[in-house]
């Protein structure tokens, strides 16, 4: 008779890994593909996609003024560069579907209802925080910047060092959004409780304009315009945390407590 091998665990171990790693691959090249297919579509408006993110500016120049391109090969790349970020900008909501579908298995019950209007409203919020910066923050600075300098100097903005400045405050605007569902998934995971949190509000209030004075120029207006409205997010967080956590479905339902068993049962027959 045959004896049953040791080994037979580990196999499984590393067959389950391997899956894992095949499945990661595969959704990263989905990704990739998307991001591709978005690029190749948008590429042959690049030059009208620069001169529509370069308006907040281009409006407030003096007369006879324009933006200039310092760099041989700026005219060509600064468009180019725009392009591939505004592709991976539009496929986030893709981006993210993938992720989720990589580690939705992993989740049980509860965690699934709450995991998908947290997707939904990340997407939402980090395109909130683009658009923020682009109707509302763009046009207020830029006009304190073109209207502060001496009469006897043309402001001609290099149109590479206008991109990067304008990408970094998307960014900054994006993630800045992303405040509330941070704080709710802090208090929903246990790190932390909304009692807490309120009670270092004045704390959270510094940080803001901390965070505020090294992602912005060092200026107070646009320095406001992102600490402000970070602390508005970080109370709605709170706001949505005693909403949804104070809902959240105990370790709670029947299904859930069944699907941690059957997790256990696998878990310790892998390791036995």
């Amino acid at each position: 008779m045959n004896k049953p091998s040791v080994n037979m665990p580990n196999q499984e171990q590393e067959q389950t890994l391997v899956s894992h790693l095949v499945e990661l691959r595969q959704r990263m090249m989905r990704i990739l593909i998307i991001i591709l297919v978005v690029f190749l579509c948008l590429f042959y408006f690049a030059n009208d996609l620069y001169e529509y993110l370069s308006a907040p500016l281009t409006a407030l120049l003096p007369a006879g003024t324009s933006m200039i391109a310092t760099d041989v090969t700026s005219p060509f790349f600064a468009p180019f560069k725009l392009t591939l970020v505004l592709a991976i900008f539009l496929g986030i909501p893709f981006i993210l579907h993938q992720i989720w579908g990589f580690i939705a298995p992993g989740l049980y019950n509860h965690e699934k209802r709450l995991a998908t209007p947290i997707l939904v409203s990340s997407v939402f919020l980090f395109y909130a925080g683009i658009a923020f910066a682009y109707y509302v923050v763009f046009p207020l600075i830029f006009g304190f910047f073109t209207s502060v300098g001496p009469e006897s100097v043309a402001v001609m903005t290099d149109i590479s060092s206008y991109l990067d400045f304008v990408l970094k405050l998307f960014f900054a605007f994006g993630i800045v959004f992303e405040i509330p569902i941070a704080t709710l998934l802090l208090i929903w995971s246990g790190a932390t409780t909304a009692k807490d949190l309120r009670s270092k509000r004045g704390y959270v209030v510094v940080c803001c304009f901390v965070v505020g004075m090294l992602l912005t120029p060092p200026d107070i207006i646009s320095q406001s315009l992102l600490a402000i409205p970070m602390w508005l997010l970080f109370e709605l967080g709170i706001v949505l945390s005693i909403v949804f956590v104070n809902k959240k479905a105990e370790p709670d339902s029947v299904d859930d407590e069944l699907e941690a068993a059957i997790k256990d049962d696998e878990t310790n027959n892998q390791s036995s």
